[in-house]
């Protein structure tokens, strides 16, 4: 199937690495050209050399730091000044961190809702009004099932997914009218570079070894296993695919039917 993506243009947060990266590296791939941020500059510009190396495609690296406004300005700003347009918007940047609310400080609350909520919101603020001048855009917003499937062990992360998740279908029913359509995307637990860190909270929250955590967290997956970032990002390029635009306003899980998070089925596991 042939997606029309070609000579479209997008702007994907988060593009250094895990998800992000695979994302802008899937739309390279179907003829999009692509700015990408994040803070660390030089890991940034080498995802975007290696992209544009393997695609052939225009990519644009734009360091930038979320959790402040003028930086969000100044990577849209810039990144559509460089591409002409924005076609597509993907705000994926961000993380809130793990655990129950005992082990969660003022900082990790403030750092969550900084960047994994108001990076969109600062993002989304600066990019709709050119998307509207422009006559419409897609905008897809990597977010997290926690967001719908609550667990006390990711009370941070759900939080900030949750207002992530109303925001989207808010603005989807705001903007429709312009041409601009909204959906998130909402996956269950990812093998990304974050992995191994959420692996090390699990293990000290549930008292049990790394390598027991490590082989425990596939078992809240009918699939019997965690998703790998190709699978998300093929997700998120056929849903900002213009044949997609009537796909408005709604949320898609990618999580292998997940029904009940891990430290959920640790807590309600029998002992002895």
């Amino acid at each position: 199937m042939d997606l029309k993506l070609k000579g479209r243009t997008a702007l994907v947060t988060g593009g250094s690495e895990g998800i992000g990266r695979g994302i802008a590296l899937g739309l390279a791939r179907e003829g999009v050209d692509v700015a990408i941020c994040a803070r660390r500059k030089e890991p940034l510009e080498a995802a975007a050399a290696a992209i544009a190396k393997e695609t052939g495609r225009k990519i644009v690296a734009i360091p930038a730091d979320l959790r402040q406004d003028k930086d969000a300005r100044t990577f849209i700003e810039q990144g559509h000044k460089a591409l002409g347009r924005v076609d597509i918007m993907v705000n994926n940047a961000g993380s809130a961190a793990g655990g129950v609310i005992e082990h969660l400080s003022e900082d990790d609350w403030e750092k969550g809702l900084q960047l994994k909520f108001m990076g969109y919101v600062r993002c989304l603020r600066y990019v709709l009004p050119i998307m509207r001048a422009q006559g419409g855009g897609r905008v897809v917003n990597l977010i997290g099932n926690d967001g719908v499937k609550p667990s006390y062990w990711e009370i941070c992360p759900g939080a900030a997914n949750a207002a992530g998740q109303n925001l989207t279908l808010s603005l989807a029913g705001q903007y429709g009218k312009d041409g601009i359509s909204f959906v998130a995307v909402n996956p269950g637990p990812v093998r990304t570079e974050r992995w191994a860190g959420l692996v090390k909270a699990m293990s000290r929250d549930m008292k049990i070894s790394y390598e027991e955590a490590d082989r425990l967290a596939p078992a809240s997956i009918p699939m019997g296993r965690i998703a790998e970032v190709e699978e998300v990002a093929n997700l998120v390029v056929m849903l900002a695919s213009p044949l997609m635009t009537m796909v408005n306003g709604t949320m898609i899980e990618i999580d292998g039917g997940q029904d009940k998070p891990l430290m959920d089925r640790f807590r309600d596991r029998p002992r002895g």
